[in-house]
């Protein structure tokens, strides 16, 4: 009686291999992408495709070719936005950092309640950017300035938002004290992993608190480092809720985000295709900057 063998490179052998893929599997992914191509894909190409016309968001359009990038080069209102949301993007993500990290340092210690002032502390990132803003508008408003004329300091006893020169720095303050709660969070889970065993063993080499710091805790908490930063300047990069509610993009145009002024010119001053070419090249530049950061800084973490 002879028997079929069946050679392991046959093909009956490499059917029985695959791996069948469940249809139900299928029918559950099939509305997923569906509603990412409607709501994301579709939109996106549309803009890009809309960034060569002269598309003002209603009635008709013609193409004008690469005009609209052109221009975007020339404008100084679009100079003056991306110079106001690189020096707030900048800004508040070195101060955001450096406050976040003393914060965690001290939350992490051997202090008591500590768990009451973590809430305490994560209580801003709780809170509605637009309420949290106007909250600090109307303090620069009315407030501050009294405070600034009890000092003698001339330049806090007017309202910062009104100030061509410091209006910034109002946005600032906000941007970072909202920022600086879920940026210690990072900080503090980064902390508790470094072993008590390590600090036990500098000290006995005679290691003080700023050499254990530099020597022992950054280092081993890098990776947290690079999460807090690149995310930090990216959303500062996005600033628009603290522009709405404080200044309005003033005075004239000194706190005018990107953001900002995409709404505001894309949506209500009829141009749409401007701004949504202006919101490509914003685009481009927010990933080549996210990448070469991430890049950077994990180079950082290797040594």
């Amino acid at each position: 009686m002879s028997t079929t063998h069946t050679k392991p490179g046959s093909a009956p052998a490499l059917r029985s291999k695959k791996k069948r893929i469940d249809p139900a599997h299928v029918w559950m992914v099939i509305p997923a992408i569906i509603i990412f191509v409607a709501l994301l894909v579709w939109p996106l190409i549309q803009g890009i495709f809309y960034t060569f016309t002269n598309y003002q968001g209603y009635g008709d359009w013609r193409f004008v070719g690469l005009d609209n990038y052109k221009f975007l080069f020339q404008d100084d209102v679009i100079w003056g936005s991306y110079g106001f949301t690189f020096l707030f993007a900048i800004s508040s993500t070195l101060a955001t950092n450096v406050i976040a990290m003393v914060l965690a340092l001290l939350l992490n210690s051997a202090i008591k309640a500590k768990n009451l002032f973590r809430g305490i502390f994560f209580l801003p990132y709780m809170l509605p950017v637009l309420i949290v803003s106007y909250i600090f508008s109307y303090l620069f408003t009315n407030n501050i300035p009294l405070i600034g004329q009890w000092l003698g300091w001339e330049w806090l006893s007017s309202s910062l938002l009104a100030n061509e020169s410091l209006a910034w720095l109002a946005i600032v303050f906000v941007g970072v004290w909202q920022g600086v709660a879920f940026t210690t969070l990072i900080y503090i889970s980064g902390l508790q992993t470094v072993p008590e065993e390590v600090y036990e063993a500098a000290s006995l080499d005679g290691a003080n608190k700023w050499k254990q710091f530099w020597k022992i805790t950054f280092p081993l908490i890098m990776p947290f480092f690079t999460i807090n930063v690149v995310l930090s300047f990216k959303n500062s990069l996005g600033v628009f809720d603290q522009v709405v509610a404080l200044t309005e993009g003033g005075p004239g145009t000194a706190t005018q985000s990107i953001s900002f002024l995409i709404f505001k010119n894309g949506f209500q001053g009829g141009e749409f295709a401007y701004q949504t070419a202006n919101g490509v090249i914003y685009f481009i530049i927010l990933i080549v900057l996210s990448f070469a950061q991430l890049r950077f800084l994990q180079s950082k973490e290797a040594n």
